[in-house]
């Protein structure tokens, strides 16, 4: 798994031999600066971007190989014993609206490399099939984290932040859409004012103050309001974004306030939806790289007014859902089973996601 904030290439080993999956070993394969500057070059329009895409996808596969190759020496597994992987792939556009998801890092190069049947390609089945392509971590949610006697909120705040209702009553529909930013915002305006390609702990967003006027500017974005099914990325949230509001205070302003404001907009916003669903007494977990934010975490608590833990209460490591979620979805495909839910994507109906790419 590579998602949005371009941090590192995870690689999980799972076992699903029981109900539920089993984390075997994980690996983090860091990403160079001069790729990260190559992926984010292409998340927006410019010049010969055919030729750059093209060397991309299988330099991209050789990097994914690589981090499985180093996860099986690291545990001491032999590829054999491995069924298969999936591959999420490094997104470079998301555009449902225009019905297009565009994943990159080629999986002939990933089986060709590590000799390991590859699936990957999940989201554009579901695109096909009228939806959004996006997210496909909820139907994992449910597998995993649902309880029979509890209504449920899984968050997970990666580079967007998206949320899965799970109630407690089998019978009832699980919800799950991008509610906006997760750490997007935050990472990149912490990297060009502080340098560090996070705010730790958001130690330098406690250190501002609320800017409330710049809150409400950026709360007027629609995606906001819009309905769901709904998906977001880069496309929509990123610097330009956010200084075309900045410009809007006509005045300077503090950068650690700015921080502190963007952090308060992922914690609102994850809080608005999920308020909007009224379950009440819904325990609520966290996932992904967001929630060691310790501000972050205490905003959207404070939003709440409830308790805000993370999937480690339920057993699964919250910075290896995501990367388990799309092993259980090769997982899927390989046992010709659906792995979208129409509630969540929108699609015309469930789907076998991901193409097939055999050793």
């Amino acid at each position: 798994m590579s998602g949005t904030s371009l941090d590192s290439i995870d690689a999980a080993l799972v076992s699903f031999e029981c109900d539920g999956p089993s984390l075997l070993a994980t690996h983090s394969l860091a990403l160079p600066a001069e790729l990260k500057a190559q992926i984010l070059a292409l998340n927006s329009p410019g010049a010969n971007e055919i030729e750059q895409l093209a060397e991309l996808d299988p330099l991209l596969g050789c990097y994914f190989a690589e981090a499985v190759n180093q996860l099986l020496n690291k545990s001491g597994t032999d590829k054999q014993q491995i069924t298969a992987l999936g591959s999420h792939g490094q997104t470079l556009r998301h555009r449902p609206e225009k019905g297009y998801s565009l994943q990159i890092g080629d999986p002939n190069v990933i089986a060709e490399r590590t000799g390991i049947t590859t699936v990957a390609d999940f989201r554009r089945r579901d695109l096909a099939a009228g939806g959004q392509g996006a997210p496909l971590v909820p139907a994992f949610h449910r597998h995993c984290f649902h309880s029979k006697q509890h209504d449920r909120v899984i968050v997970n705040i990666g580079g967007m932040a998206n949320l899965t209702l799970l109630p407690a009553d089998p019978h009832a529909e699980v919800i799950g859409y991008d509610t906006g930013p997760g750490n997007v915002l935050i990472d990149s305006w912490a990297l060009e004012h502080t340098g560090q390609p996070f705010d730790h702990d958001g130690q330098w967003a406690t250190s501002g103050i609320l800017l409330p006027t710049l809150l409400d500017f950026y709360l007027e974005e629609p995606f906001f309001s819009a309905a769901y099914p709904k998906s977001t990325g880069r496309e929509l949230f990123n610097a330009d974004w956010v200084n075309t509001q900045i410009k809007r205070l006509h005045g300077p302003v503090r950068p650690k306030d700015v921080q502190h404001t963007l952090t308060e907009l992922t914690a609102i916003t994850l809080a608005n939806a999920i308020k909007q669903h009224r379950l009440s007494s819904a325990e609520i977990f966290l996932c992904g790289g967001g929630s060691h934010n310790r501000f972050l975490r205490q905003r959207l608590s404070a939003h709440l007014q409830t308790e805000v833990q993370t999937t480690q209460a339920l057993g699964l490591d919250p910075d290896w859902v995501e990367a388990c979620a799309f092993a259980w979805l090769a997982y899927r495909t390989l046992q010709k089973q659906s792995g979208n839910l129409v509630a969540v994507t929108g699609a015309a109906g469930e789907r076998i996601l991901g193409g097939i790419y055999t050793a």
